[in-house]
């Protein structure tokens, strides 16, 4: 008998990550270090085709390139986990792109968990993967996130249901371990935890709006004005699109 098989058993989980032009790095490679730390699973990238996409700023392809393992046309079905990422302006682009819209509403029918990190929330929201779900998404997105029938919710990882959505950025490895601990159990995902020495320390208490200085949010709230709103008219226009 195996005494650590609750640390190393459990069937074989498909994992299905959209990528895209214009995403933030780190929303992806958070829970993607975290799900390649699992035993006996399958992690697709999918995109449109198999051309290496960029990261972060379009016009900066070539900083990170990340290559597609996998196309929509053949990514799997009955997936255990769909995931979307965020970061801006990309996000903006995929609200409004049909086929990426196509390919999630399809794939979350019949996704165990449909899950999102930062702004890749209001990309399942405009495929209307949200409508009547708690979730969240970055700080200062969660307005435009209400226009697709969401219910937002201030919270690191929020669980809905079928649907896990984590908060910005840095959140991506809360969200993964959380999403270990309902594919597995709490001990697996405490042993990723560990194995990854996944133990912050932020230097200052400054990670949200609530504890930052005022200046600091206000600064960030100017910096994003412009993005926040075209967010919001984008949602707008997805909820008119999804209302036929």
């Amino acid at each position: 008998m195996n005494k650590y098989a609750e640390l190393t058993g459990g069937d074989k989980l498909v994992i299905a990550m959209l990528i895209y032009p214009g995403m933030f790095l780190q929303d992806l490679v958070g829970p993607l270090t975290v799900f390649e730390s699992l035993m006996n699973r399958d992690i697709h990238l999918v995109w449109k085709n198999l051309d290496v996409v960029g990261n972060e700023n379009p016009a900066q392809t070539k900083l990170i390139p990340v290559r597609p393992t996998t196309t929509f046309k053949d990514c799997p079905k009955n997936l255990d986990v769909l995931f979307v990422p965020g970061g801006v302006p990309g996000t903006l682009t995929m609200m409004e792109d049909p086929e990426v819209l196509t390919f999630l509403a399809e794939q979350g029918k019949t996704a165990k968990y449909v899950t999102s990190v930062c702004t890749g929330s209001l990309i399942l929201g405009a495929a209307g993967l949200l409508n009547g779900y708690k979730a969240t998404s970055y700080w200062s997105s969660l307005p435009a996130l209400a226009e697709l029938g969401a219910i937002p919710t201030k919270s690191r990882v929020v669980v809905d249901r079928n649907r896990v959505t984590g908060g910005g950025v840095t959140a991506g490895i809360d969200f993964g371990l959380k999403l270990v601990a309902l594919l597995r159990n709490e001990n697996y995902a405490k042993a990723v935890q560990l194995y990854l020495e996944y133990n912050p320390e932020p230097p200052f208490n400054a990670g949200s709006p609530e504890t930052a200085p005022a200046m600091v949010t206000q600064f960030l709230n100017d910096m994003f004005a412009g993005i926040n709103e075209a967010s919001i008219q984008t949602a707008k226009r997805a909820k008119k699109r999804l209302r036929g």
